[in-house]
């Protein structure tokens, strides 16, 4: 199937002119109709040319597409008129090609991959659906896998989540943190999901507080729905995670982190950034990476995973706690 830019535009537009007996639609014809379509659309657009229309074509006559068949014996002059075979057939009234099935099932596939989620059930049933109506055949093959822990405790609590933030729902939540042996009592105006590091996480406001409260999917024990009002919220969490690593946020200020990296790790480092603020500096025998960004514990983690290949030259409060960190370490391995 062509996936150059204005592909659906063509296919329709072939479509009328294969349907039309009321004119002749000669090669030439066809080539001004798709370029008039396209630049009625996108009056920038350079148009096609002629190899690509018969790319289409030859598109819309395989099993790939729709299987279309011209009438091969219509001529006007000694040109030849493309038109329907059938001139009740269109594109319109067919189901998706076994092509797009085939690209839809992947991406359902790819969806599925979120169990626990509202949208699972559904995505579920329609592939399967899909699998019937197209015989698209199944080879169970893994082609592509995800990180995801199955056993993770909270997931089943998902569903009724993401339902209170859509529908705006005040809720009751008892949860019990690792840290205090009794339950807590959250009633929570409920406004984000995020997964980080393979566990779940529940943002929104609790009135007793002046920032948000983040609790744990895996901590909580019970969800139960208010009559209270629900408060909205403006922030926009495609950027509320934009200073950090993870999901902890305090008041604290931006701060500058400077890293001593060795080559051993740096080619990880510079395919897969720390954060979006990195910037790399090459020294004679190790490198430099700056972060800006709020010191949280997950930045403290994702820093020790890395070893001896890091060390933390600044700000001096995050070296000392990765200090305290790696002497209690060494007293658990320590004869």
């Amino acid at each position: 199937m062509a996936t150059n830019k204005h592909a659906q535009i063509r296919y329709n537009t072939l479509d009328k002119c294969f349907r039309n007996t009321g004119r002749n639609y000669t090669l030439d014809d066809l080539l001004e109709a798709c370029n008039n379509a396209i630049l009625d659309f996108d009056p920038a657009a350079e148009g096609i040319k002629r190899r690509q229309l018969f790319d289409d074509i030859r598109f819309m006559q395989s099993e790939q597409g729709w299987s279309i068949e011209l009438n091969d014996e219509l001529k006007f002059g000694k040109k030849k008129v493309y038109r329907y075979l059938d001139p009740t057939f269109s594109i319109s009234q067919q189901p998706l090609s076994e092509s797009d099935a085939n690209h839809l099932k992947a991406a359902l596939a790819t969806l599925s991959r979120f169990k626990g989620t509202p949208q699972y059930d559904w995505i579920e049933e329609l592939s399967l659906r899909l699998e019937d109506n197209f015989k698209l055949k199944n080879t169970d093959q893994n082609i592509i896998s995800f990180e995801e822990n199955p056993y993770l405790q909270g997931k089943e609590h998902i569903t009724q989540l993401y339902n209170a933030i859509h529908y705006q729902k005040v809720l009751k939540i008892t949860y019990k943190s690792f840290n205090n042996p009794e339950p807590i009592i959250f009633t929570l105006h409920p406004y984000h999901l995020k997964q980080y590091n393979n566990r779940w996480f529940l943002l929104g406001k609790d009135e007793r507080f002046e920032t948000l409260t983040n609790l744990a999917l895996d901590r909580i024990e019970k969800i139960e729905e208010t009559a209270q009002k629900y408060t909205p919220t403006d922030i926009d969490f495609e950027e509320y995670f934009d200073d950090v690593i993870g999901v902890s946020i305090s008041e604290k200020p931006l701060q500058s982190v400077l890293l001593k990296v060795s080559p051993n790790a740096i080619h990880y480092i510079r395919t897969k950034p720390l954060h979006g603020s990195q910037k790399i500096r090459p020294q004679e025998e190790h490198f430099l990476v700056e972060l800006n960004l709020i010191p949280n514990y997950e930045l403290e983690s994702c820093l020790l995973s890395y070893g001896e290949n890091i060390e933390v030259l600044e700000p001096t409060m995050l070296r000392d706690n990765l200090k305290t960190r790696i002497e209690e370490l060494y007293k658990n391995y320590k004869i």
